[in-house]
Protein backbone atom coordinates (compact mmCIF):
# COMPACT_ATOMS: atom_id res chain seq x y z
CA UNK A 1 0.00 0.00 0.00
CA UNK A 2 1.24 3.49 -0.76
CA UNK A 3 2.42 5.99 1.86
CA UNK A 4 -0.71 6.86 4.07
CA UNK A 5 -0.61 10.86 4.83
CA UNK A 6 -2.57 13.34 6.71
CA UNK A 7 -3.89 16.42 5.06
CA UNK A 8 -5.71 19.18 7.88
CA UNK A 9 -8.87 21.20 6.64
CA UNK A 10 -6.91 23.92 6.12
CA UNK A 11 -4.56 22.18 3.86
CA UNK A 12 -7.62 20.92 2.20
CA UNK A 13 -8.66 24.07 1.56
CA UNK A 14 -5.14 24.86 -0.40
CA UNK A 15 -5.32 21.56 -2.58
CA UNK A 16 -8.79 23.21 -3.98
CA UNK A 17 -6.80 26.55 -4.48
CA UNK A 18 -4.14 24.72 -6.04
CA UNK A 19 -5.94 22.83 -8.66
CA UNK A 20 -7.33 25.68 -9.40
CA UNK A 21 -4.30 27.90 -9.98
CA UNK A 22 -3.07 24.69 -12.33
CA UNK A 23 -6.20 25.63 -14.48
CA UNK A 24 -8.50 23.26 -13.31
CA UNK A 25 -12.37 23.22 -13.01
CA UNK A 26 -13.59 21.96 -9.85
CA UNK A 27 -16.82 19.70 -9.88
CA UNK A 28 -17.81 17.95 -6.64
CA UNK A 29 -21.07 18.11 -4.36
CA UNK A 30 -22.79 21.05 -3.22
CA UNK A 31 -26.82 21.74 -1.91
CA UNK A 32 -29.69 22.38 -4.23
CA UNK A 33 -32.93 21.95 -4.74
CA UNK A 34 -32.86 19.95 -1.84
CA UNK A 35 -30.52 17.67 -2.82
CA UNK A 36 -26.49 16.91 -3.02
CA UNK A 37 -26.23 17.39 -6.60
CA UNK A 38 -22.37 17.79 -8.51
CA UNK A 39 -21.92 21.53 -10.01
CA UNK A 40 -18.88 23.86 -10.33
CA UNK A 41 -17.54 24.62 -7.12
CA UNK A 42 -15.54 28.51 -6.24
CA UNK A 43 -14.13 26.56 -3.22
CA UNK A 44 -14.56 24.66 0.39
CA UNK A 45 -17.45 26.70 1.17
CA UNK A 46 -19.56 25.39 -1.97
CA UNK A 47 -19.08 21.88 -0.52
CA UNK A 48 -22.48 20.44 1.72
CA UNK A 49 -20.97 21.17 4.91
CA UNK A 50 -22.49 19.74 7.71
CA UNK A 51 -25.22 18.18 5.75
CA UNK A 52 -26.21 14.13 5.58
CA UNK A 53 -28.88 12.38 3.39
CA UNK A 54 -31.11 10.00 4.66
CA UNK A 55 -32.14 7.47 1.88
CA UNK A 56 -34.21 4.19 1.07
CA UNK A 57 -36.73 2.62 -1.93
CA UNK A 58 -38.15 6.11 -2.96
CA UNK A 59 -37.27 8.29 -0.29
CA UNK A 60 -34.71 10.72 -0.14
CA UNK A 61 -33.77 13.89 2.31
CA UNK A 62 -31.86 16.27 3.50
CA UNK A 63 -30.88 16.42 7.43
CA UNK A 64 -28.28 18.30 9.07
CA UNK A 65 -25.46 16.59 11.20
CA UNK A 66 -24.02 17.43 14.37
CA UNK A 67 -20.74 17.86 13.21
CA UNK A 68 -19.03 20.25 10.20
CA UNK A 69 -18.29 17.02 8.01
CA UNK A 70 -17.91 18.11 4.19
CA UNK A 71 -18.72 15.03 2.99
CA UNK A 72 -20.74 13.31 5.23
CA UNK A 73 -23.29 12.02 2.98
CA UNK A 74 -23.62 8.97 0.65
CA UNK A 75 -24.97 9.63 -2.99
CA UNK A 76 -26.96 11.94 -4.72
CA UNK A 77 -29.28 11.93 -8.02
CA UNK A 78 -26.49 13.15 -10.12
CA UNK A 79 -22.94 11.32 -10.77
CA UNK A 80 -20.37 11.94 -12.76
CA UNK A 81 -21.34 11.09 -15.57
CA UNK A 82 -22.64 14.16 -16.60
CA UNK A 83 -19.37 15.68 -16.50
CA UNK A 84 -17.95 13.68 -19.75
CA UNK A 85 -21.43 12.58 -21.01
CA UNK A 86 -23.57 15.35 -20.48
CA UNK A 87 -27.47 15.07 -20.63
CA UNK A 88 -27.78 17.33 -24.23
CA UNK A 89 -24.97 18.36 -26.13
CA UNK A 90 -25.69 20.12 -29.43
CA UNK A 91 -23.25 18.20 -32.60
CA UNK A 92 -23.27 20.94 -34.75
CA UNK A 93 -24.98 23.62 -36.37
CA UNK A 94 -26.27 24.22 -40.58
CA UNK A 95 -26.20 27.93 -41.44
CA UNK A 96 -27.85 28.85 -45.18
CA UNK A 97 -26.85 32.44 -45.90
CA UNK A 98 -25.45 34.30 -49.12
CA UNK A 99 -22.34 32.51 -48.92
CA UNK A 100 -24.49 29.30 -49.55
CA UNK A 101 -24.58 26.44 -46.63
CA UNK A 102 -21.49 25.79 -44.24
CA UNK A 103 -21.51 23.21 -41.23
CA UNK A 104 -20.14 24.27 -38.08
CA UNK A 105 -19.12 21.35 -35.56
CA UNK A 106 -19.71 21.95 -32.09
CA UNK A 107 -15.50 22.85 -30.14
CA UNK A 108 -14.71 19.57 -28.07
CA UNK A 109 -13.95 20.39 -24.30
CA UNK A 110 -11.32 21.70 -23.25
CA UNK A 111 -11.15 22.44 -19.93
CA UNK A 112 -9.11 20.53 -17.18
CA UNK A 113 -11.89 19.12 -14.77
CA UNK A 114 -11.08 17.94 -11.19
CA UNK A 115 -13.50 15.75 -9.52
CA UNK A 116 -13.94 16.36 -5.82
CA UNK A 117 -15.31 13.73 -3.41
CA UNK A 118 -15.83 10.82 -6.01
CA UNK A 119 -16.72 7.84 -4.34
CA UNK A 120 -15.77 3.97 -4.79
CA UNK A 121 -18.66 2.77 -7.21
CA UNK A 122 -18.54 6.07 -8.86
CA UNK A 123 -14.87 5.73 -9.42
CA UNK A 124 -15.91 2.06 -10.81
CA UNK A 125 -18.86 3.39 -13.21
CA UNK A 126 -16.21 6.10 -14.96
CA UNK A 127 -14.34 2.93 -15.40
CA UNK A 128 -16.91 1.28 -17.37
CA UNK A 129 -18.26 4.55 -19.06
CA UNK A 130 -14.58 4.90 -20.76
CA UNK A 131 -14.85 1.09 -21.42
CA UNK A 132 -18.17 2.42 -23.64
CA UNK A 133 -16.60 5.00 -24.74
CA UNK A 134 -12.77 5.04 -25.32
CA UNK A 135 -12.04 1.44 -25.67
CA UNK A 136 -14.39 -0.09 -28.24
CA UNK A 137 -14.39 0.08 -31.92
CA UNK A 138 -15.37 3.66 -31.97
CA UNK A 139 -14.02 6.37 -29.54
CA UNK A 140 -16.23 9.23 -28.92
CA UNK A 141 -13.76 12.19 -29.46
CA UNK A 142 -16.45 14.40 -27.21
CA UNK A 143 -15.83 11.82 -24.71
CA UNK A 144 -12.17 11.35 -25.09
CA UNK A 145 -11.64 15.29 -24.97
CA UNK A 146 -13.70 15.91 -21.79
CA UNK A 147 -11.66 12.83 -20.14
CA UNK A 148 -8.15 14.10 -20.86
CA UNK A 149 -6.97 16.15 -18.49
CA UNK A 150 -9.28 15.00 -15.39
CA UNK A 151 -7.68 14.83 -11.94
CA UNK A 152 -9.76 12.68 -8.97
CA UNK A 153 -9.69 13.17 -5.61
CA UNK A 154 -11.70 10.54 -4.32
CA UNK A 155 -13.45 10.34 -0.46
CA UNK A 156 -13.45 7.07 0.59
CA UNK A 157 -16.72 6.27 2.17
CA UNK A 158 -17.54 7.04 6.17
CA UNK A 159 -20.96 5.82 5.99
CA UNK A 160 -23.50 4.19 3.58
CA UNK A 161 -27.43 4.74 2.68
CA UNK A 162 -29.97 1.51 2.97
CA UNK A 163 -30.00 1.82 -0.78
CA UNK A 164 -26.31 1.03 -1.01
CA UNK A 165 -24.64 -2.40 -2.12
CA UNK A 166 -21.50 -1.69 -3.74
CA UNK A 167 -19.95 -4.46 -1.66
CA UNK A 168 -22.44 -7.18 -3.16
CA UNK A 169 -20.48 -5.74 -6.61
CA UNK A 170 -17.37 -5.34 -4.95
CA UNK A 171 -16.95 -1.92 -5.86
CA UNK A 172 -16.74 -0.27 -2.48
CA UNK A 173 -17.09 1.12 -0.08
CA UNK A 174 -13.15 1.81 -0.24
CA UNK A 175 -11.50 2.99 -3.69
CA UNK A 176 -8.51 1.23 -4.55
CA UNK A 177 -8.15 2.53 -7.91
CA UNK A 178 -8.81 5.27 -10.33
CA UNK A 179 -7.57 8.24 -8.37
CA UNK A 180 -4.85 10.68 -8.25
CA UNK A 181 -5.60 11.28 -4.71
CA UNK A 182 -8.03 9.70 -2.22
CA UNK A 183 -8.89 10.90 1.26
CA UNK A 184 -11.01 9.58 3.92
CA UNK A 185 -12.61 12.28 6.20
CA UNK A 186 -12.44 11.79 10.13
CA UNK A 187 -13.23 14.22 12.64
CA UNK A 188 -12.60 13.03 16.28
CA UNK A 189 -11.28 14.30 19.49
CA UNK A 190 -7.74 14.54 17.21
CA UNK A 191 -9.59 16.99 14.89
CA UNK A 192 -11.09 17.83 11.72
CA UNK A 193 -8.54 15.98 9.03
CA UNK A 194 -7.86 13.89 5.88
CA UNK A 195 -5.88 10.45 5.82
CA UNK A 196 -4.68 9.32 2.47
CA UNK A 197 -2.90 8.05 -0.23
CA UNK A 198 -1.54 9.31 -3.85
CA UNK A 199 -2.92 6.57 -6.36
CA UNK A 200 -0.58 8.85 -9.38
CA UNK A 201 2.52 10.80 -10.13
CA UNK A 202 0.14 13.52 -10.62
CA UNK A 203 -1.44 12.98 -7.04
CA UNK A 204 1.93 12.71 -5.59
CA UNK A 205 3.14 16.40 -7.18
CA UNK A 206 0.10 17.95 -6.04
CA UNK A 207 0.45 16.15 -2.44
CA UNK A 208 4.23 17.82 -2.47
CA UNK A 209 2.86 21.67 -2.88
CA UNK A 210 0.59 21.07 -0.12
CA UNK A 211 1.58 20.89 4.16
CA UNK A 212 1.09 17.41 5.33
CA UNK A 213 2.60 14.69 7.83
CA UNK A 214 2.65 11.14 8.01
CA UNK A 215 -0.06 9.07 9.09
CA UNK A 216 0.13 7.75 12.23
CA UNK A 217 -1.09 4.34 13.46
CA UNK A 218 -4.44 6.69 15.38
CA UNK A 219 -4.80 7.98 12.15
CA UNK A 220 -4.45 4.65 10.01
CA UNK A 221 -7.03 3.23 12.92
CA UNK A 222 -9.48 6.02 12.65
CA UNK A 223 -9.91 5.81 8.86
CA UNK A 224 -10.92 1.46 9.09
CA UNK A 225 -13.34 2.39 11.53
CA UNK A 226 -15.21 4.67 8.89
CA UNK A 227 -14.44 2.59 6.58
CA UNK A 228 -15.89 -0.71 8.75
CA UNK A 229 -19.28 1.98 9.52
CA UNK A 230 -19.91 2.40 6.07
CA UNK A 231 -19.64 -1.80 5.22
CA UNK A 232 -21.83 -1.84 8.36
CA UNK A 233 -24.63 0.87 7.69
CA UNK A 234 -25.09 -0.65 3.74
CA UNK A 235 -29.01 -1.54 3.66
CA UNK A 236 -29.26 -3.82 0.50
CA UNK A 237 -27.43 -7.06 -0.90
CA UNK A 238 -27.05 -8.68 -3.96
CA UNK A 239 -26.19 -11.98 -4.29
CA UNK A 240 -24.22 -11.33 -7.48
CA UNK A 241 -22.77 -15.25 -7.69
CA UNK A 242 -24.59 -16.42 -11.45
CA UNK A 243 -26.90 -13.67 -11.66
CA UNK A 244 -25.79 -13.52 -15.53
CA UNK A 245 -26.77 -16.64 -16.67
CA UNK A 246 -30.05 -16.73 -13.87
CA UNK A 247 -31.72 -13.88 -16.08
CA UNK A 248 -30.80 -15.30 -19.03
CA UNK A 249 -32.70 -18.67 -18.43
CA UNK A 250 -35.92 -16.66 -16.62
CA UNK A 251 -37.10 -14.57 -19.43
CA UNK A 252 -40.49 -15.67 -18.81
CA UNK A 253 -40.75 -15.65 -15.21
CA UNK A 254 -43.91 -14.36 -13.32
CA UNK A 255 -42.11 -11.91 -11.50
CA UNK A 256 -41.47 -9.62 -14.45
CA UNK A 257 -45.35 -9.51 -14.26
CA UNK A 258 -45.78 -8.32 -11.24
CA UNK A 259 -42.57 -5.40 -10.96
CA UNK A 260 -44.62 -4.16 -14.54
CA UNK A 261 -48.05 -3.81 -12.04
CA UNK A 262 -45.99 -0.98 -10.10
CA UNK A 263 -43.48 0.25 -12.73
CA UNK A 264 -44.47 2.98 -14.22
CA UNK A 265 -42.01 3.24 -16.91
CA UNK A 266 -40.89 6.91 -16.13
CA UNK A 267 -36.63 6.26 -16.81
CA UNK A 268 -35.24 7.56 -13.82
CA UNK A 269 -33.69 4.58 -13.07
CA UNK A 270 -31.92 5.11 -16.35
CA UNK A 271 -31.54 9.05 -15.99
CA UNK A 272 -29.61 8.60 -12.46
CA UNK A 273 -27.57 5.43 -13.04
CA UNK A 274 -23.89 6.01 -13.29
CA UNK A 275 -23.50 3.86 -16.43
CA UNK A 276 -26.37 3.96 -18.70
CA UNK A 277 -25.25 5.00 -21.52
CA UNK A 278 -28.06 5.21 -24.16
CA UNK A 279 -28.58 8.46 -26.50
CA UNK A 280 -30.95 9.83 -29.12
CA UNK A 281 -30.58 12.46 -31.37
CA UNK A 282 -32.78 15.40 -32.81
CA UNK A 283 -32.67 18.09 -35.62
CA UNK A 284 -33.76 21.85 -34.27
CA UNK A 285 -34.26 24.61 -37.28
CA UNK A 286 -36.06 27.97 -37.43
CA UNK A 287 -39.04 28.85 -39.56
CA UNK A 288 -36.91 30.75 -42.08
CA UNK A 289 -35.20 27.74 -43.62
CA UNK A 290 -31.99 29.29 -42.63
CA UNK A 291 -30.54 27.23 -39.32
CA UNK A 292 -30.65 24.13 -38.24
CA UNK A 293 -28.88 22.08 -35.34
CA UNK A 294 -28.23 18.46 -34.54
CA UNK A 295 -28.36 18.00 -30.28
CA UNK A 296 -27.82 14.30 -28.68
CA UNK A 297 -29.65 13.93 -25.23
CA UNK A 298 -29.56 10.96 -22.93
CA UNK A 299 -32.32 8.46 -23.56
CA UNK A 300 -33.53 5.30 -22.31
CA UNK A 301 -34.70 1.91 -22.65
CA UNK A 302 -37.92 2.83 -21.03
CA UNK A 303 -39.46 4.68 -23.77
CA UNK A 304 -41.83 3.84 -25.95
CA UNK A 305 -39.71 4.93 -28.91
CA UNK A 306 -36.38 3.54 -27.47
CA UNK A 307 -36.92 0.43 -29.28
CA UNK A 308 -39.18 1.77 -32.54
CA UNK A 309 -38.38 0.38 -35.70
CA UNK A 310 -40.83 0.48 -39.32
CA UNK A 311 -44.18 -0.98 -37.60
CA UNK A 312 -43.49 -0.26 -34.24
CA UNK A 313 -42.19 -0.56 -30.67
CA UNK A 314 -40.29 -3.85 -30.67
CA UNK A 315 -40.97 -3.92 -26.73
CA UNK A 316 -44.70 -2.35 -26.13
CA UNK A 317 -44.74 -3.41 -22.49
CA UNK A 318 -43.60 -2.09 -19.64
CA UNK A 319 -42.69 -5.42 -18.54
CA UNK A 320 -40.22 -6.05 -21.57
CA UNK A 321 -38.59 -2.81 -21.11
CA UNK A 322 -38.30 -3.02 -17.40
CA UNK A 323 -36.84 -6.47 -18.37
CA UNK A 324 -34.67 -5.02 -20.85
CA UNK A 325 -33.16 -2.94 -18.14
CA UNK A 326 -32.11 -5.23 -15.88
CA UNK A 327 -31.36 -7.96 -17.88
CA UNK A 328 -28.97 -5.70 -19.64
CA UNK A 329 -27.42 -4.08 -16.41
CA UNK A 330 -26.77 -7.14 -15.09
CA UNK A 331 -26.11 -10.14 -17.37
CA UNK A 332 -25.86 -8.96 -21.46
CA UNK A 333 -23.82 -6.22 -19.98
CA UNK A 334 -20.98 -9.41 -20.11
CA UNK A 335 -21.56 -10.14 -23.51
CA UNK A 336 -20.98 -7.11 -24.65
CA UNK A 337 -18.09 -5.31 -22.25
CA UNK A 338 -16.87 -8.77 -19.93
CA UNK A 339 -18.72 -7.21 -16.89
CA UNK A 340 -21.68 -6.14 -14.69
CA UNK A 341 -23.04 -3.15 -15.59
CA UNK A 342 -24.21 -2.18 -12.21
CA UNK A 343 -21.74 -0.35 -9.30
CA UNK A 344 -23.95 -1.08 -6.25
CA UNK A 345 -24.87 2.44 -5.66
CA UNK A 346 -28.46 2.57 -5.15
CA UNK A 347 -29.36 5.54 -6.73
CA UNK A 348 -31.97 3.00 -9.13
CA UNK A 349 -33.66 2.41 -6.04
CA UNK A 350 -33.66 5.75 -3.97
CA UNK A 351 -34.98 7.69 -7.24
CA UNK A 352 -37.47 5.43 -8.37
CA UNK A 353 -40.80 6.53 -7.48
CA UNK A 354 -42.58 4.02 -6.30
CA UNK A 355 -39.43 2.04 -4.68
CA UNK A 356 -38.88 -1.21 -6.95
CA UNK A 357 -35.99 -2.50 -5.67
CA UNK A 358 -33.48 -4.41 -8.50
CA UNK A 359 -32.17 -6.51 -5.17
CA UNK A 360 -35.26 -7.50 -4.21
CA UNK A 361 -36.50 -8.68 -7.92
CA UNK A 362 -33.01 -10.69 -8.56
CA UNK A 363 -33.85 -12.43 -5.19
CA UNK A 364 -37.71 -13.09 -5.91
CA UNK A 365 -36.03 -14.73 -9.43
CA UNK A 366 -33.17 -16.75 -7.53
CA UNK A 367 -35.57 -18.43 -4.77
CA UNK A 368 -38.16 -19.43 -7.56
CA UNK A 369 -36.24 -19.91 -10.83
CA UNK A 370 -38.03 -21.09 -13.71
CA UNK A 371 -36.99 -22.19 -17.70
CA UNK A 372 -37.96 -19.78 -20.40
CA UNK A 373 -41.09 -20.06 -22.36
CA UNK A 374 -41.49 -19.74 -25.93
CA UNK A 375 -43.40 -16.74 -25.58
CA UNK A 376 -40.91 -14.25 -24.03
CA UNK A 377 -39.89 -10.89 -25.68
CA UNK A 378 -36.59 -10.17 -26.39
CA UNK A 379 -34.41 -8.94 -24.22
CA UNK A 380 -31.25 -8.79 -25.44
CA UNK A 381 -28.85 -5.55 -24.25
CA UNK A 382 -29.09 -2.81 -26.50
CA UNK A 383 -25.90 -0.76 -26.92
Amino acid sequence: MPAQFVLSRAAFVELLAALRAQGYRLMGPTVRDGAIVYDELSGVDDLPIGWTDEQDGGTYRLTRRDDAALFGYTVGPHSWKQVFHPPAVKLWRAVRDERGLRLEAEPLPAAKTALIGARACDLHAIAIQDTTFLHGPVVDRRYEAARRDTFVVAIQCGQAARTCFCASMGTGPRASAGFDLALTEVLDERGHRFVGEAGTPAGEAVLARLPHRPAAPEDLEAAAQRHDAALAQMGRRLDAGGVRELLQENLDHPRWDEVASRCLACGNCTMVCPTCFCTATSDRGDLAGREAERWQTWDSCFTMDFSYVHGGSVRRSTKSRYRQWLTHKLSTWFDQFGRSGCVGCGRCITWCPVGIDLTEEVRAIRETPSRPGPAAEPSHGHP
